[in-house]
C-alpha cells in the first residue's frame, strides 16, 4: 500500500479509484469532479438520491463523497446503498448542517468521515485517503459552548426522531422554546 504523502491512495480494492460525488450544487459539483480527476480518481457523479443509489446499485464505488441534504432525501440514504452493495467504500459525508448528531449516523452507516462546507478538494482527498494510523488535526476553533449546547439539543432531537414534544419533555424544557432554539441556525 502506497501512502497519502506520495499522492496515491489506499485502494478499498486492488487498484480501484472509482468516485462517485453525489451534490445537488452543481458548479461545486463540476469543480470537485475536476479536482479529483486531477487527483487519480475515475469520477462519476450525481445531483440526487435517487439518481446516486442508481449508480451506487448498478457499479458500486470505491470512494464516494455525498451531500447530507439533497433535494430529494437525505445523503444517508446513498451512504447506505454503497454500504450495501461494497463493505470496503470509503465514503465522506459533507453537509453545511453539521452537528453531532447526523455525524454519528453517517459513521454507524459507513462514512469515514464527515465535514462541514465549504470543504476544499484538498480536505476531501485527506479524508477519502486517511489511513487508520493518519489522525485528523484537531481543531483550530474549538465549539462555543452555545454551540455545545446546540449540538446536545441536536442529538436529543434525533434520538427522539425529530419529535418535538418528547425531546421537549426530555430536556426539561417548554416545548416552544424548543422551537425557537430548532428554527435558528447553528451557532458557531
Amino acid at each position: 500500500m502506497t501512502t497519502e504523502s506520495e499522492g496515491t491512495l489506499p485502494n478499498p480494492g486492488e487498484g480501484d479509484k472509482t468516485l462517485l460525488i453525489v451534490d445537488d450544487d452543481k458548479p461545486f459539483l463540476a469543480r470537485l469532479a475536476r479536482a479529483m480527476e486531477s487527483r487519480g480518481f475515475t469520477v462519476e457523479t450525481a445531483d440526487s438520491v435517487e439518481e446516486a443509489v442508481a449508480k451506487a446499485r448498478a457499479s458500486p464505488p470505491a470512494y464516494a463523497v455525498v451531500d447530507m441534504r439533497l433535494g430529494d432525501g437525505n445523503g444517508l440514504d446513498v451512504v447506505a446503498a454503497i454500504r450495501e452493495k461494497r463493505e470496503d467504500a470509503r465514503t465522506v459525508i459533507l453537509t453545511g448542517y453539521g452537528n453531532i448528531a447526523t455525524a454519528v449516523t453517517a459513521v454507524k452507516l459507513g462514512a469515514i468521515d464527515y465535514l462541514s462546507k465549504p470543504a476544499d478538494a484538498d480536505d476531501i482527498f485527506a479524508a477519502l485517503t486517511r489511513t487508520g494510523e493518519t489522525r485528523a488535526a484537531p481543531p483550530e476553533n474549538p465549539m462555543s459552548a452555545d454551540r455545545v449546547r446546540w449540538e446536545h439539543i441536536q442529538r436529543v432531537y434525533e434520538m427522539c426522531d425529530r419529535n418535538v414534544s418528547e425531546t421537549a419533555r426530555r430536556l426539561n424544557m417548554h416545548r416552544r422554546t424548543l422551537q425557537r432554539i430548532l428554527a435558528k441556525r447553528a451557532p458557531r
